[in-house]
């Protein structure tokens, strides 16, 4: 999934484009003015900025200034958004190294089409640049935990699940780690009584697999398609290999899987002290973000899979459904559940 910068003053402007960028199934940055955008442009190194001009603090053209003079982002495409017509104005973007130049209203249709053709021009000279120096991306000149996710995509074994498929199995080598290019994956585990726990949950563009680099030790749990799913995997010896030669990814790396530490522990004290009207408002409302839905689009998911991230039996979650149901915070259509009351579900106790 491609990362878009967006940088605008305008706050509905700012929002209504981001959402339309997302339903165009790009990943995308917001920032609401030019010294953020410089420093998001930076941390995040997106494929494409599409940039306003008149903003505090600094104007799109002091954006494109800074990131052209700075080796890390020089090559990112830019696009000038802005509400300038003058053909100076355009003149002086363009010479300063702009890709592309929209005027406010735009169409939807020329904004995706200006960023697709700006994209696919930075994929074409990258791989003119890449077939010169003999083939892909070895791994050797990252910056970013956004370019390794381009490197497993590169260079990944592309793996398609249906829903249901096993990805891997407890106790199975982990010889692999994998990133989710499509769909949401489940990991799991059984307990003693043979009752399903599921451990975590995952969305595309995140990593999966993860076990000791060092050491043999198999898959500490199992990971299953929740939906059909498309992986790009590389073995853990290549990615250890490109990780030592890429520190600053190293760092990014051990930075996101610390946030994925935080975000279980929080999950198994919810499970451990919560009621389980909360257990089970926290659990819709973490599905409807894993699965991209909007609030009014309905969760299609099973009442065990359900229980099983909540951690409270099938039959308590079903009956706290029905009691939801009842006070109108959601709608229930066979598998289909849908919120009705999204803030009152959140503060549910």
């Amino acid at each position: 999934m491609k990362t878009v910068l967006l940088i605008e003053d305008d706050l509905a402007l700012r929002e209504n484009t981001a959402e339309l960028l997302e339903l165009s199934d790009y990943e995308v940055c917001t920032a609401p003015n030019g010294k953020i955008g410089i420093q998001m442009a930076k941390e995040k190194m997106p494929d494409i900025v599409v940039c306003d001009i008149m903003m505090p603090e600094v104007d799109g053209y002091g954006v494109l200034e800074e990131l052209s003079s700075d080796e890390t982002t020089k090559h990112i495409p830019f696009i000038f958004l802005s509400a300038k017509t003058e053909h100076k104005e355009i003149r002086k973007g363009m010479d300063m190294g702009a890709d592309d130049y929209l005027t406010k209203p735009f169409e939807e249709e020329d904004l995706i089409s200006a960023i697709e053709s700006r994209l696919a021009k930075a994929e074409i000279l990258q791989n003119m640049m890449s077939s010169a120096s003999g083939g892909k991306n070895n791994g050797g000149e990252m910056r970013s935990l956004n370019e390794l996710k381009n490197f497993f995509d590169d260079n990944g074994e592309i793996l398609e699940y249906d829903k249901s498929d096993a990805v891997y199995k407890e106790g199975e080598h982990s010889n692999k780690i994998f990133l989710i290019l499509k769909g949401v994956v489940k990991c799991h585990k059984m307990d003693e009584d043979g009752k399903e726990l599921i451990t975590s949950l995952h969305r595309a563009d995140d990593f999966l697999g993860f076990t000791s680099f060092m050491d043999n030790v198999p898959y500490l749990e199992s990971a299953t398609a929740v939906e059909p799913t498309e992986l790009a995997a590389i073995s853990k010896t290549e990615l250890m290999n490109v990780l030592e030669k890429n520190h600053n990814v190293s760092l990014e790396l051990m930075e996101l899987l610390s946030e994925n530490i935080t975000d279980f522990k929080d999950q198994l004290l919810q499970m451990a002290y919560s009621s389980v009207r909360k257990k089970t408002a926290q659990t819709l409302l973490q599905f409807a973000e894993i699965l991209n839905r909007k609030v009014e689009e309905p969760i299609k998911i099973s009442r065990s899979d359900l229980a099983s991230v909540a951690g409270i039996a099938t039959e308590s979650l079903i009956r706290t459904l029905s009691g939801f149901k009842k006070e109108g915070l959601i709608d229930i259509e066979g598998r289909n559940i849908r919120i009705l009351q999204l803030k009152q579900l959140q503060y549910v106790n």
